[in-house]
This record gives structure tokens, sequence and C-alpha cells, in this order.
């Protein structure tokens, strides 16, 4: 049997047993940290990841759902911990901004601020060329008052469009203003009073009147500023003038028969709803007129002697500059034009035309005009 030297067999032996230790140490120590590190990197990317969906779900629960819906969601609350639960030294948390404070309302026209669109409680119902545009430019003075600037037409030529739209032209009133409108029209509309009184059997209305027969020539001459070619306000004015018979189909002279008209207002609305106002006497005492037209819709006294001064080239009086307007204000070109020069005896022959129409009109209202 063969033999090995004992120098071969001893050159197979293993390594020593400290060279084996260190490197299974350092073998052992590496995996370690590799998976230690993985371990670290696998939760924290869990844990942004489960954190993200939890706040991305309670934003959109806030959003969407509404208050019933959070109250049932584990991933947040409505309210939120109160400050003094948070731990020191915590991270703010990231969520959505507090939302607004919810209004009494979305509709703006019922904010207290802005005020609410309301049908009119007071209309200037007449007369065309009476002196309309001043009440309603003197009234709009007045911080209880609030009035549309145009003319609505709405109970003699829009009715058909309703009351939604009617009030739709409004402006914005406190509950302490009054809503108002001027429409001189109105008052010889036949439908008119009783479309007001189906809108508001409590409405006030106001009439504004003048000397038929100056109001006529008023009349005339706005027209003949627009339509030249208008044959002459006598032709107008008579079927035949020898014989004295006054048209009465011409508007202008219709429409200052005003105890005919009022007849239809009375059927709806007791006199002491309406209330008339002197043309003549709103250019000599504007201040006394207004003062009056206060006291029939129920407010103060606010409208006085101070706010108006006497423009010499219109001839009738404009509003003094207050602190919110630079200069003063009058009423617009069309207003305060030189009349027409008509015959006096074309004059004569309507004021007799006139007489009865307007003594009955007198002993009706309670009232002497003195156009006689």
């Amino acid at each position: 049997m063969e033999t090995w030297p004992v120098e071969s067999l001893a050159g197979a032996v293993p390594p020593p047993p400290r060279l084996t230790r260190r490197f299974l140490f350092i073998f052992t120590l590496s995996l370690s940290c590799t998976y230690l590190c993985y371990s670290l990197l696998f939760c924290c990317d869990s844990l942004m990841q489960s954190r993200g969906l939890g706040e991305h779900r309670c934003l959109l629960i806030r959003n969407v759902g509404g208050k019933k819906l959070l109250q049932k969601s584990p991933y947040c609350s409505l309210e939120g911990p109160a400050p003094s639960a948070a731990s020191p030294g915590a991270p703010a948390l990231s969520s959505a901004p507090a939302p607004a404070p919810r209004l009494a309302s979305t509709n703006h026209s019922s904010t207290p601020k802005l005020g609410t669109k309301r049908l009119p409680q007071a209309i200037i119902v007449g007369v065309k060329k009476g002196g309309t545009r001043a009440v309603l430019e003197f009234i709009r003075v007045h911080p209880d008052v609030r009035a549309v600037g145009t003319e609505p037409h709405f109970f003699d030529r829009n009715y058909d469009r309703g009351l939604d739209w009617y009030r739709s032209l409004m402006p914005r009133t406190l509950e302490s203003q009054i809503t108002m409108e001027k429409t001189p029209s109105y008052f010889v509309t036949k439908e008119a009073p009783r479309r007001i009184f189906n809108m508001s059997r409590d409405t006030k209305l106001i009439v504004v009147v003048r000397n038929p027969v100056t109001r006529a020539i008023s009349d005339y001459t706005q027209t003949l500023s627009k339509k030249p070619d208008i044959p002459t306000f006598e032709g107008l004015s008579f079927r035949n003038r020898s014989l004295g018979l006054v048209d009465m189909s011409w508007n202008a002279i219709r429409i200052g028969m005003y105890v005919v008209h009022l007849e239809s207002w009375l059927q709806y609305f007791p006199l002491a709803q309406i209330h008339f106002v002197s043309g003549e006497r709103l250019i000599t005492d504007p201040a006394g007129e207004m003062g009056r037209v206060q006291d029939f819709l129920g407010i103060k006294r606010v409208i006085t002697d101070k706010h108006f001064y006497f423009n010499k080239t219109k001839g009738f009086p404009c509003l003094k500059k207050t602190e919110s307007s630079i200069l003063p204000r009058c009423l617009g070109k069309s207003k305060g034009r030189t009349h027409v020069q008509i015959d006096p005896e074309v004059i004569d022959q309507l004021r007799d035309f006139y007489r009865p129409y307007n003594i009955k009109f007198y002993e009706t209202v309670g009232q002497d005009f003195r156009w006689e």
C-alpha cells in the first residue's frame, strides 16, 4: 500500500480558523446591512403612500362628500384635532384650506348690504309734460328712496313680460327704503289702474299735473322737435276752429282732461292713496311741493330749500351740488325748451274748453290749482 509523505498531507489542511471567521463575519454583516436598507426603504415608501392616499381621500371627501360623508370616513374628521391636542414639534398636516363662512343666502340680492329687488311701493303715473322727471330726480336725493331712472312702461306696453321681469328692472333697496318708478303714460292707460291694483292695492300713486293748455303746447313743442313736418298746433287742436270744436282725439288735448282719466283710477284706489303735485308750484316752490311728496310717502323731510337753486336759463329749479356730486344737477336739454308761439285766440278757446273739466277736477281732488 502506497503512503503519502507527511508534507503533502500538511498542504491539504484548511486555512486557519481566524481567517474563516473574519470572512464569515464580513459576509454576514453585508447581508444584514443590505436587508436592513431594503426594509427601511420599503417601510418608508409604504408609509408615504399610505399617508398620501389618506390625505388625498380626506381632501376628496371634503370637497365632494360634505359633512355626512366626512363623519363616516376613517381617514379624517370634519373639524380636525384641536391645536392643543397636537404633540409638541409634530409637523403640520397638509390639508385643504378652511371653508369660508357660509352666507345666509347665495342670492346677493337678499344680503343686507346690497338689498333686494322689490316691486315698487310708489309710482309716478302721470302726466306727460307735467314735471314728472323733475319730481323723480328731486325725490331720488332722499336716502330712503331708490328709483328706476328710465321709464319701464310695464303697465301699458310690457305687461305680458310678467312681474318677475318688472321686478328685475328695479334697484336694490333695503327694508327701510322705498322703491319707485315713473311712467307718465300710465295715467291715460285704461288698463293701468287695474293692473297696478292687482300687483298691490297698497301702491301709492303720484300725479304731477299742470295747466292743460300749457301742457298741450309743451307736448306739441316736443313732438315738433322730432317731427318738423307735422301740422300746426291750431290745425291739430280743432276739428272746426270757427265753431270752437276741439279735437279731443288728439293725444295732446286728451291728456289734459284730467278728471276723465282720474275716474278710472278712483275705481281701484281711494283718493287718499293718490297725491297730486302742482307743476307750477314745483317751479316756484320746489321745496314746498317736495315736502308734501315726502309726507305722502311717509318719509322724513330731508329735501328742503338748501337743495335747490333757480336756473334762469332753463326757467326752473335745479339741484345744488352735493357732497357726492361734483357739479349741480339740472334736467336735460329737452327740459325747459322755448315753446312755439301760439295765437292768443287759440289759447283762449282752449281755456274755455278745459274750464269745466278743470273745475270738476278741483272738486274731485279737493285742490284749486288756479289754472283759470
